[in-house]
């Protein structure tokens, strides 16, 4: 290995223990000390590669960092990346989801979920408000997001997202969208891998196939479509991890009933206080699940890196793919319009998270009140999520301390 990929990896592994706040703050840190510090990449180049990741489906701050590795290194940098980035915040959610029925009859652990999980929804609260005030412009991205809102909370059915995904898109894309440029959509298409294009449909159809098929009373048949559950959410989730939130709650919580609200909320909640990517917050849902079937440490070990598997790998290989001809796709106008529909529905997914996650919360004053406060600590501060949720873990444990 070169000196220059060792000492890249050295600075993935400081990003990785100082990348608290999600993707906005994580662009801030790249930017200082991968393309300022290092110089292993331009400020155009890696707001391209920022741009680029909002437009794909998945991780945004992961695949923007594969596409610095990818460029500096290789395929070879771009996995070991992976891996460095994602597995110490994954470990953790996985720890923590092995632990979490002993924790749960913890005195400590009810008084500090009392505050926490509160805290959790606020946060949910203000990245709908954030992310809503810079994508709803238009009466159209308005009426999208209302429209998913209310399918959401009406079908709640995981396989309604894709079609409302689906949906949002075509319809900017179609009253957006001035000219399209018929010879460079050509050019585009004449350079895509149809094999590529074919291996990626083929590992969702393969699992899903896999997972309808197999005998459910396997030991194989649970992770099998746990992994199909994931791939696919991988494919549909954009805006990141603010996105990851709604799907996998009406998945998981309300139609298959893998866990409860109270646990998803759980380790959403203190997922938010780790550095790292949002999405490592799978690996406590792939965990539980795999718990709450009756399997032991060994099987929610395997849940977790099955979960986090993926959730990333269709983000992984969209962004190892499109980055070869990034340069003639950015140029479509079609592709950009489409991207405002897609993120306006996801702003209705968040809002009808916010629903379903507060109505167990019913009406206890002092939860909605903390619900409340964060979102405003979030709005007219400049607090961290971080430092949110270490104070609600330190007012939990108040209690203990007096008694």
């Amino acid at each position: 290995m070169k000196k220059r990929h060792i000492i890249f990896l050295r600075d993935v592994i400081g990003f990785m223990l100082t990348s608290f706040g999600g993707p906005q703050a994580h662009i801030a840190i790249l930017l200082k000390e991968f393309v300022l510090k290092r110089a292993y990449l331009t400020e155009e180049e890696l707001l391209e590669l920022y741009s680029l990741s909002q437009i794909l489906p998945g991780p945004a701050s992961t695949q923007t960092l594969i596409g610095i590795a990818y460029k500096v290194g290789g395929y070879y940098l771009a996995i070991l990346t992976f891996f460095i980035w994602a597995l110490p915040s994954a470990g953790i959610m996985c720890f923590l989801a092995i632990s979490y029925k002993n924790l749960s009859l913890s005195k400590a652990f009810v008084n500090i979920n009392q505050y926490i999980q509160p805290i959790a929804l606020g946060i949910v609260a203000f990245a709908a408000y954030s992310f809503g005030k810079k994508i709803i412009k238009s009466k159209v991205t308005a009426a999208l997001t209302i429209g998913a809102v209310i399918c959401s909370l009406i079908l709640k059915n995981a396989y309604a997202f894709p079609i409302m995904i689906l949906i949002g898109g075509i319809i900017t894309s179609a009253t957006e969208t001035k000219k399209e440029e018929n010879e460079l959509r050509v050019r585009l298409f004449s350079n895509i891998n149809i094999k590529k294009v074919i291996y990626f449909i083929g590992v969702l159809l393969f699992f899903g196939l896999l997972g309808a098929t197999i005998n459910r009373t396997s030991p194989f048949s649970l992770p099998v479509r746990l992994f199909e559950n994931f791939y696919r959410n991988g494919i549909l989730i954009f805006g990141g991890g603010n996105v990851l939130v709604p799907l996998m709650y009406t998945e998981f919580v309300e139609m298959k009933h893998y866990l409860t609200s109270n646990e998803f909320l759980s380790g959403f909640a203190i997922q938010q206080g780790l550095p790292g990517p949002t999405f490592s917050f799978t690996s406590f849902l792939g965990a539980m699940t795999l718990a709450n079937n009756g399997y032991g440490i060994t099987g929610q070990m395997m849940g977790a890196f099955i979960a986090v598997l993926g959730i990333n790998l269709p983000g992984i290989i969209l962004i190892l793919f499109i980055v070869p001809f990034w340069d003639d796709l950015k140029k479509i106008t079609r592709i950009k319009k489409s991207l405002s529909g897609i993120n306006a529905v996801g702003v209705g997914f968040m809002v009808a998270a916010f629903i379903l996650l507060i109505i167990p919360i019913g009406t206890s004053y002092t939860s909605l009140l903390i619900v409340l406060a964060t979102f405003l600590l979030l709005q007219f501060t400049k607090i961290k999520t971080p430092y949110l949720i270490l104070a609600g873990v330190l007012l939990g444990c108040i209690p203990l301390f007096l008694s």
